[in-house]
């Protein structure tokens, strides 16, 4: 049944639904998603079969399954498999199909870049140019048809993240991606990115240095021809919030939860872990700051691609506790009542 939550004094609020579960009994952190065809397409991505978690020996294991939704009043479908198992990089849908970008297997990251197509019969595979070097749990978002790749790691061992900030012209076919300038800041990866208005924006995510995690809650815009500039900071870090940001309108984006970090340390084992923020943050591109407009009726998932499908914010599983995949796909309709 769908939940509305409602901020009166607040010029958004949400209807809360979902769609049929991905099938599978755990489900999938790190997947890759985007819709081809009107159709909504989950790829690969990891979980813990044995449900346990790193703490008690249980080993990730990644997935190639790919998953399609014909309609929202639909049952998901198995259309075929990713040519190895991958997840933790980047999706974004063209208007050529779903682009899935790095990532990590079981035991490295890639920098190759496909192009997944579907036709409601066949899934098929085009390759793209290479990213400049192999990256996971990086953020991205598509502008003018031209792809950004902003932060991640280089390896599964990484105790440093990155600051590489690439773009791909995908209306020049180009064959290489092109080297930007970095944002004015720490490096990071589980970054949350967004475009609206002729900008692409980056929020929080996590700085590691030495192998030590610093929770960011800084905000960057970027202008083709004018470059970087710092925004409002958000109230408290979103890291690994499903990205892209939701734009609502021609003046906000919307971040659906994220980790704030208030709960790191309170067990070495995390068995107490509440799960991560359920509070949805809009930053108004207008007038650069934060506000509260909900609050999610059911556990927030980390790791886990935001699409937009019929102009709804879709969420497909996750992670909402350490180690604890969800099966459940949230759609979050935007109800816009002034500016």
């Amino acid at each position: 049944m769908a939940v509305t939550s409602v901020y009166a004094q607040i010029n958004i609020s949400f209807k809360w639904d979902t769609l049929a579960n991905v099938p599978d009994d755990i489900g999938f952190a790190g997947s890759f998603a985007g819709i081809w065809n009107n159709t909504l397409i989950v790829a690969g991505g990891a979980n813990f079969p044995d449900r346990g978690a790193p703490w008690t020996g249980s080993k990730k294991v990644w997935h190639d399954q790919i998953f399609a939704l014909d309609s929202p009043d639909g049952e998901w479908k198995v259309i075929g498999n990713l040519p190895t198992a991958l997840g933790y990089g980047v999706s974004i849908t063209c208007d050529k199909g779903l682009i899935l970008i790095g990532g990590s297997t079981h035991e490295k990251h890639i920098a190759e870049v496909r192009l997944l197509q579907y036709d409601g019969k066949n899934v098929t595979f085009k390759h793209l140019p290479d990213l400049p070097k192999p990256v996971a749990n990086s953020t991205g978002v598509i502008l003018n048809n031209v792809v950004y790749v902003l932060g991640g790691t280089l390896d599964p061992t990484s105790k440093e993240t990155q600051n590489n900030f690439w773009s791909l012209d995908l209306n020049k076919s180009a064959t290489t991606w092109k080297v930007l300038d970095s944002w004015p800041g720490p490096s990071r990866m589980l970054a949350i990115a967004g475009a609206q208005n002729g900008a692409i924006y980056l929020f929080s995510g996590t700085h590691l240095k030495n192998g030590d995690r610093e929770y960011l809650k800084d905000a960057y815009k970027y202008t083709v021809g004018r470059g970087w500039e710092r925004i409002a900071d958000l109230p408290h870090a979103i890291v690994a919030a499903p990205s892209p940001a939701f734009a609502v309108g021609n003046g906000n984006l919307v971040v659906f939860g994220g980790d704030s970090g208030s709960q790191i340390g309170i067990n070495p084992k995390k068995e107490k872990h509440q799960g991560f923020s359920k509070t949805v943050l809009s930053y108004s591109t207008k007038y650069n700051n934060w506000t509260e407009v909900g609050v999610q009726p059911s556990d927030a998932a980390v790791t886990t691609p935001l699409v937009v499908w019929n102009n709804k914010a879709i969420i497909p599983g996750g992670e909402i506790r350490p180690s604890v995949r969800t099966t459940k796909v949230v759609v979050a309709e935007a109800i816009k009542t002034s500016e």
